[in-house]
């Protein structure tokens, strides 16, 4: 019988290694979902910790390039710029929760899940091992410190709804969550302090992306530093 944890963060996720077999990594605003969007449509994302001059050395070695700023033309860490990309298209998304938690797992099979793809990436998970890890980024106050994000919990909820197996008590009760408010995501993400924050910024369509449930199929896998979906 599957084994199946839920945790916050880089911390957790260190602890949570070498008792997992699976990690699923939660960005909802926005790392996995720009990963579904664009993995869905024949592109390969690439995590990044840093983005500096390293990420730019890095996508000229996979030739690649590296996603722009949320508020400039082109690929970036907003899902709606990712919805026309190119198959074939090698993208650096380097960001501080998601796409960093994702150079993190060490070797394990890893999934980027969201809220679209939710019922996917529990399939292809429990396929791929019995002792599962769900690690929700959040995001970061000012000092760098972890922000516990409700598209997270939510994400992972979704996830762990379509998952059978032993939970811990985190796991079931976000799992409770989601399906308490299943019916009405659109309104909680747009609510939610990272929801406002984007609308605040004129990306209404990223949240709109981000709350369409189990609209994808594609159960995204890192493989060999990219994400690609799991066949």
């Amino acid at each position: 019988m599957s084994k199946i944890h839920f945790e916050w963060g880089e911390q957790a996720l260190a602890h949570l290694r070498d008792q997992v077999d699976v990690f699923v990594i939660v960005d909802v605003l926005s790392f996995t979902t720009c990963v579904d969007v664009a993995v869905s449509r024949g592109a390969l994302i690439y995590p990044y910790r840093w983005n500096d001059y390293s990420s730019q050395e890095f996508a000229r070695r996979i030739g690649g390039m590296v996603g722009v700023s949320t508020r400039q033309p082109g690929y970036s860490l907003s899902p709606a710029s990712l919805e026309a990309i190119e198959p074939g298209t090698r993208l650096v998304l380097p960001s501080p929760n998601g796409s960093t938690l994702s150079t993190m797992t060490q070797g394990r099979i890893t999934f980027a899940g969201c809220l679209r793809n939710a019922a996917a990436v529990a399939a292809a998970a429990q396929r791929s091992g019995e002792r599962i890890g769900v690690v929700a980024s959040g995001e970061r106050w000012k000092d760098g410190s972890l922000r516990p994000a409700v598209e997270d919990l939510l994400g992972a909820g979704a996830i762990f709804a379509r998952m059978v197996g032993e939970k811990t008590i985190e796991a079931e009760l976000a799992e409770r969550l989601f399906l308490s408010v299943e019916m009405d995501l659109p309104r909680v993400l747009a609510g939610c302090m990272s929801g406002q924050e984007l609308l605040e910024r004129g990306r209404a369509r990223d949240v709109e992306l981000a709350a369409a449930i189990n609209a994808s199929h594609c159960a995204q896998q890192l493989v060999d530093g990219a994400f690609m979906c799991a066949t």
